[in-house]
């Protein structure tokens, strides 16, 4: 069986914001990966969340449920 992934847009606006969100991810025990246009990263990396950059769109997807995580992606989601 295929598991389904799920796909969200956010933009963080600042460090404490990437930290909010690498903590989330770090607490779920499924892959979650955040991309730009040129790379994919693993989103519990603090440093490569980083390395993407800041007050850009990213793609985070992920293949699990988590409602914590779940409601931290919806704070940072792109309308």
């Amino acid at each position: 069986m295929v598991e389904k992934m799920n796909e969200k847009v956010i933009k963080l606006a600042d460090v404490e914001e990437v930290c909010d969100f690498v903590s989330a991810s770090g607490m779920c025990d499924f892959d979650i990966d955040i991309s730009d246009q040129r790379m994919v990263i693993d989103a519990k990396s603090i440093l490569g969340v980083m390395g993407l950059g800041i007050r850009k769109e990213l793609t985070v997807k992920y293949g699990g449920e988590d409602l914590s995580f779940e409601n931290v992606l919806n704070k940072y989601a792109v309308a």
